[in-house]
């Protein structure tokens, strides 16, 4: 089967923390390139109040860091699935729906592929991880039901989906010189999501495949709950997290919670949170940690904070610590955070992942010893804890990392064409 001619339809992978577009064109890279010549953009949009415009991608992260006043807004994908896609939220003094906020970001996405593509798209396959919501088929057809009616609103007017690991499955397979039976990992910013294939280039250009897939599984964890551990633990007793009260009670946690996580870092500015918390103060024994609360909350520094968290998580990939300065909030201020400390604040978390694991293997019927690769992909597959503790599972099998942020997208940009043409 030879490709002559572009593909008619794309794509998308609208991820929780970034974003591809796929395209099939002959003898070119099937990923469009949608920002700075990267292929990622980024999933945020940061609403410039001086400007009266919305960013998006890595600008969107520049101009919020330059101290641009505005809003950010990350983890859209989390949206998908949760209680808050009914609701409006603020922006530019106005209320928005937030599935307009899913449009503007996937209608981006669909604007930018179609600009350096130099033609419309019609039809698109979108990507979805095997479970929106965990053990709840109503809200997870509820789900994707949104996202097919955000795609019609942008302008699709063909939407079809398939299953994130198998469109990674389909890209790995584009590879392979013998059937294998493989493990797809894909561990994303909101879902870790597992496949296991039947893969072989004789069987690359069927269509139907149903019966080459052997079970899908999924679990809701993913890099932003990474993030979120590693801050609860480490960053976030700096600022009173785990403080007594003086009855001896601790307090409430709630507020760090919100701030440990992406999609809820914007309700801690909140007047009413902020008249909790100074309702608070005058029972807490020791003040320290609640005062460097305020002086985050008054230099709204809290998704600063997180992306330093996440740059910590990075680094924890290749370094054993990373020192991370606070100054912002304090001079002086800091904290050494460790391998190990990461390690030990995500093992329930790994522990999810292993079950969810273990699970699919017997939904399946196969044996750890019968499968022959397992194959990592997604941003968060580089965790050497999780990493290791997937491998160990798998003894026999040989361990294969695909383009960490790409797969999908190139997977599904295949999956377009056989659909579409």
């Amino acid at each position: 089967m030879k490709n002559e001619s572009p593909a008619r339809a794309c794509g998308i992978d609208f991820g929780t923390s970034n974003s591809t577009v796929g395209w099939l064109r002959p003898g070119m890279e099937s990923l469009i390139a949608l920002e700075d010549n990267k292929i990622t953009l980024p999933s945020v949009v940061f609403f410039n109040m001086e400007e009266r415009r919305p960013v998006y991608g890595r600008l969107a992260l520049h101009e919020y860091l330059d101290g641009y006043e505005g809003r950010l807004m990350r983890s859209l994908k989390s949206l998908l699935g949760s209680k808050l896609i009914k609701h409006d939220t603020s922006v530019l003094g106005t209320a928005m729906p937030f599935k307009d906020l899913l449009g503007l970001f996937i209608g981006e996405l669909k604007k930018r592929a179609e600009v350096t593509a130099d033609r419309a798209f019609d039809e698109v396959v979108l990507g979805r991880p095997v479970h929106f919501v965990d053990d709840d088929a109503a809200a997870d057809q509820e789900a994707e039901d949104t996202l097919v009616e955000v795609a019609h609103k942008i302008g699709f007017k063909e939407v079809s989906f398939q299953y994130e690991p198998i469109a990674a499955a389909f890209d790995y397979e584009s590879t392979i010189e013998r059937e294998e039976l493989v493990l797809i990992v894909d561990i994303g910013g909101g879902t870790s999501d597992f496949s296991l294939v039947r893969l072989s280039p004789d069987r690359r250009f069927i269509a139907d495949r149903h019966d080459d897939i052997l079970a899908t599984g999924g679990v809701h964890v993913g890099g932003t709950d990474f993030d979120k551990q590693l801050s609860l633990q480490g960053v976030m007793p700096l600022f009173g997290y785990g403080s007594r009260m003086k009855s001896q009670a601790y307090m409430p946690t709630s507020h760090h919670m919100n701030l440990a996580t992406w999609h809820t870092i914007n309700a801690v500015y909140s007047q009413k949170s902020q008249l909790a918390l100074g309702s608070m103060r005058y029972d807490i024994e020791d003040t320290s940690g609640i005062d460097r609360l305020f002086k985050l909350i008054e230099q709204r520094a809290g998704h600063w904070l997180a992306m330093e968290v996440e740059e910590t998580k990075i680094q924890l990939t290749h370094e054993e610590s990373r020192h991370l300065a606070l100054d912002r909030i304090q001079p002086g201020l800091s904290v050494e955070l460790s391998r190990a400390l990461f390690e030990s604040a995500i093992g329930a978390l790994l522990t999810r992942v292993r079950n969810s694991v273990s699970k699919l293997l017997n939904d399946a019927g196969v044996s750890v010893d019968q499968v022959d690769t397992v194959f990592f992909t997604g941003g968060s597959s580089g965790i050497p804890a999780l990493r290791n503790s997937v491998s160990a599972m798998l003894p026999n099998a040989r361990h294969v990392e695909g383009n960490i942020f790409g797969s999908i997208g190139s997977g599904l940009a295949i999956e377009a064409k056989k659909r579409y043409g």
